[in-house]
């Protein structure tokens, strides 16, 4: 099977220089291992030999769990341990390892039962490792274009254009109905919905079922459905649970696996002194619009695009590159978004450098100035009167953008612009 180049190599490389032990986190079969094992023949041949073992094979696994100086003793650094999470019990002798010789890089780690194992790791490791989450392939890594924290600044946008391929609107929903994994695109032959099939019982069989808190797998599931067709919505957690016939707690709680488990996203809103009637309930985003369309039993590309869902994926799909653009160069996505209690909305928001940009996302190609209409509301956080003295809590508005299927990157007014959806 090909390898696909991952936009995170450079991030990975930096961050094992600088810690002794690395781990990558994130969903099942989005490539973690194939991406390290690539890196470590990359160091091979240049004469750093990484030995490997996967916590997948019983024997190792059982050795790891009940001797694990042992296990140390055979698999000595530099070395990949993949699906770390099977045997925790590592984690205080390989802390010792590190502390013991302070070698970069020492240790390579991978694991995608986030909810369990970050514990542990906070718990034994802090200080020495280095914490890269990996999602599902981003259009930069599927197209092979450049990969960079999306930012609303026109001169970098302007910038982005040499690079990036027009694609109508077909290509785009294509892509948003394939989703985001790497072996979908590695070998087209497959087919999706057994794929996604195979994914979900996998998921729900050998993550959801480690959780005490699931008794019925079946009935996850259907709250997974549910969240599907919540997707870019603020979460009412009585609704949701009243959808899926558990209680409200029981609903966050589930919300959060999904969350721990990089299935789904929850954006905060965006909330300043100065702004009084903003709502508090978080956005919630599929990160992998393959996923939720064969939760949702959309059957082709075609009739997602004419189905009243549309537009909902169009957006988590615009808030999931811009959420990669970030985890893939190693920085947390500064993303927030906006509501208040008079139905105003700002789709997202990003917040970096004392400087809020708001960004707009719409399933048109001429969206026209009305787009931007909600964008004012953001004008007290820019007034200093606004903070009874409090200046630090005041931020500039920056460029504004409305990311839309329009043909080119052109102006609305002097503050914002259309964004082609391709340029992400």
């Amino acid at each position: 099977m090909p390898y696909i180049k991952r936009a995170s190599e450079e991030t990975i490389l930096s961050i094992s220089n600088m810690f002794p032990v690395l781990l990558v986190t994130g969903p099942r079969q989005v490539g973690k291992t194939t991406l390290l094992q690539k890196l470590a023949q990359m160091q091979k041949e240049s004469g750093l030999d990484r030995k490997y073992v996967t916590l997948d094979d019983p024997d190792a696994r059982y050795l790891a769990k009940h001797d694990p100086a042992l296990f140390l003793q055979r698999y000595t650094p530099p070395v990949l341990i993949d699906e770390i999470q099977y045997a925790t019990e590592l984690l205080p002798y390989i802390k010792m390892s590190v502390d013991r010789t302070r070698q970069k890089g020492a240790f390579w780690l991978t694991g995608s039962q986030v909810f369990r194992l970050m514990k542990n790791v906070s718990e034994s490791l802090a200080g020495r490792v280095g914490i890269v989450n990996l999602l599902g392939l981003s259009d930069a890594e599927i197209y092979q274009t450049p990969s960079e924290p999306f930012v609303t600044d026109s001169d970098q946008l302007l910038k982005r254009l040499s690079s990036a391929k027009p694609r109508g609107l077909n290509e785009i929903y294509q892509r948003i109905f394939r989703g985001s994994m790497p072996e979908l695109y590695a070998n087209p032959a497959i087919d999706w919905e057994i794929y996604y099939r195979s994914y979900v019982d996998t998921y729900l069989q050998r993550d959801i079922r480690d959780l005490t808190q699931i008794a019925d797998e079946m009935q996850f599931y259907n709250f997974m459905t549910i969240a599907a067709a919540q997707t870019s919505k603020p979460v009412i957690y009585a609704e949701l649970a009243a959808a899926a016939g558990i209680s409200a707690p029981t609903a966050k709680k589930w919300l959060s696996i999904l969350v721990s488990s990089h299935i789904i996203a929850l954006v905060q809103p965006y909330h300043n002194n100065a702004l009084k009637r903003v709502v508090k309930m978080p956005l919630l985003h599929f990160l992998d619009t393959g996923l939720a369309a064969y939760l949702l039993k959309w059957g082709n590309p075609q009739s997602l695009e004419k189905g009243a869902m549309s537009g909902a994926f169009f957006e988590s799909y615009v808030f999931s590159e811009i959420y990669k653009s970030y985890l893939n160069a190693g920085k947390e996505p500064p993303i927030f978004y906006y509501r208040d209690k008079d139905q105003k909305e700002i789709d997202l928001l990003l917040y970096q450098n004392g400087v809020l940009s708001p960004i707009e996302i719409k399933k048109a190609a001429s969206p026209g100035k009305a787009a931007v209409k909600n964008f004012n509301v953001l004008d007290p956080v820019a007034k200093t009167n606004a903070f009874e003295g409090l200046d630090s809590l005041k931020a500039q508005i920056g460029t504004g953008s409305v990311i839309c299927l329009a043909n080119d990157l052109l102006p609305v007014d002097q503050k914002n612009w259309y964004v082609p959806s391709w340029l992400l």
